[in-house]
C-alpha cells in the first residue's frame, strides 16, 4: 500500500500540531494549512524538523472558498492525491449574545463552519473516485451542550456535525467515512490562556476525571478514525471530554 497523505487545517500549534505529529508517526505524509501572512511558518517547520518531522505547510484562508480551491489545487499538484482531511481550524470570538456584533458572528461561522465546506468540497469526490477516504471534523463539547458567551462558536461546532451526518450518508458506499470528534477542555494554549482561577474553580470541577485532556489523547482518537480499522465508523460524533458531557 502506498503512503497515504493527510491535510490538517490549522495544524501549527495546539491540537493541530499534536494531530500532525501523531499521523506522521503512523507513517502518513502530513500537510498543514496556515493563515496567509503567518510569519511563524518557517520557524515552526524548522522546529518540527529538529523533532524529526518533515511537514509541508501551505497558506490557505480556510474561510474563503476561492483560497481553498487554489490552495488544494496547489497541494495536489505538488504532493499528489489527498486521502485524509482533518478539518481542525477554528477561532473564538467569545461574548454574550447581547453584546455580540455581526463581525464576531461572521468571523467564527466563516472560519469554523464554512471552512468545512470549503476544504471538503474539492477533496471528497476524488477520494470517492479512488474508493477510500477519511474526513474528520473537529467540533467541541460546546457544540453539544452550549456554552455561555459562545452562541457563535456553539452554533458553528454543532453545524459541523450536521454536515458530518449528511455527508456520511452520501459517501458511505464509496469508501469514504466522515466523522466528528468533540473534545472537551484540552490543555492547549487557547485553554491555558483562560485565567487559572477560572480553570480551577469553574471548569475542572465540571470534569469527572478532574483534569484537562491532553492534545495527544485527542490526536490518538483522530489517528484511529484515519485507520483501516475504523472503516465501519461513519456519521459518528465521538466525545472526548473526560466525562464532562455524556450522551
Amino acid at each position: 500500500m502506498s503512503q497515504r497523505t493527510a491535510i490538517v487545517t490549522g495544524g501549527m500549534g495546539g491540537l493541530g500540531e499534536a494531530i500532525c505529529i501523531k499521523l506522521a508517526r503512523m507513517g502518513y505524509k502530513v500537510i498543514t494549512t496556515c493563515s496567509p501572512g503567518n510569519t511563524k511558518v518557517e520557524q515552526w517547520l524548522a522546529e518540527m524538523v529538529k523533532q524529526g518531522f518533515h511537514f509541508s505547510a501551505y497558506a490557505v484562508d480556510v474561510s474563503d472558498f476561492e483560497s481553498c480551491q487554489k490552495g488544494v489545487a496547489a497541494i495536489q499538484a505538488e504532493c499528489g492525491p489527498i486521502d485524509i482531511l482533518i478539518n481542525n481550524a477554528g477561532i473564538t470570538r467569545d461574548t454574550t449574545f447581547r453584546k455580540m456584533d455581526k463581525s464576531a458572528w461572521d468571523a467564527v461561522i466563516h472560519t469554523n463552519l464554512d471552512s468545512v465546506f470549503n476544504m471538503t468540497k474539492p477533496l471528497i469526490d476524488p477520494m470517492a473516485e479512488r474508493g477510500w477516504g477519511r474526513v474528520i471534523n473537529v467540533s467541541s463539547v460546546n457544540g453539544q451542550k452550549g456554552a455561555f458567551g459562545q452562541t457563535n462558536y456553539s452554533a458553528a461546532k454543532a453545524g459541523m456535525h450536521g454536515f458530518t451526518k449528511a455527508a456520511a450518508l452520501e459517501y458511505a458506499r464509496k469508501g469514504v467515512t466522515v466523522n466528528t470528534i468533540s473534545p472537551g477542555y484540552i490543555g492547549t494554549k487557547m485553554v491555558m490562556d483562560i485565567p487559572k482561577e477560572v480553570l480551577d474553580s469553574k471548569i475542572i470541577p465540571q470534569i469527572p476525571l478532574g483534569r484537562l485532556g491532553k492534545p495527544e489523547e485527542v490526536a490518538g482518537l483522530v489517528a484511529y478514525l484515519c485507520s483501516d480499522e475504523a472503516a465501519f465508523v461513519t456519521g459518528a460524533n465521538i466525545a472526548i471530554n473526560g466525562g464532562q458531557h455524556m450522551q
